[in-house]
């Protein structure tokens, strides 16, 4: 089993398809970290808030690890950024951007906010496993996540 039951990973992800793809990976791996998950940036603002459907703190708790994708529906994952690295309670969740966008621009406003990394969605599906197996690895075995902040 990989992970720590206490910390609990939100995914920002519109496309069924790369959410499915991530959370059979996750089952196969043993993951035992709750997943969360929202389709849209304004969603993912309000279970960050804790407000709107979200607002019982032990039902939806703020998460250890945030995974992000930029092109969302509504309000996207750079302004999603944004405000999470401009929030005292939230700043110090790292945030990992997962995307298609390989524009030099996103890569460098996600690093000016201070995303923990960014890593590109391969389109290739044994390339995508692999990449979310690496993620698996390294974020919910390897690294040591802050506990959440809860007020």
């Amino acid at each position: 089993m990989i992970g720590n039951f206490a910390e609990p990973l939100l995914v920002v992800e519109d496309s069924d398809e790369d959410f499915e793809a991530f959370s059979r990976i996750m089952k196969k791996q043993l993951v035992i970290n709750p997943i969360f998950r929202c389709t849209d940036g304004d969603d993912a603002l309000e279970f960050l808030y804790q407000t709107g459907i979200y607002n019982d703190s032990n039902k939806f708790p703020r998460p250890s690890l945030i995974l992000l994708d930029l092109n969302l529906p509504g309000t996207d994952g750079r302004e999603v950024l944004r405000q999470i690295k401009q929030d005292q309670k939230l700043k110090y969740i790292p945030v990992v951007v997962f995307t298609t966008s390989s524009n030099p621009k996103d890569i460098e406003i996600c690093y000016g906010y201070y995303v923990a990394s960014y890593m590109l969605k391969p389109i290739d599906i044994n390339r995508l496993v692999e990449t979310i197996q690496t993620f698996i690895t390294y974020w919910l075995d390897i690294v040591i996540l802050p506990n959440a902040v809860n007020n």
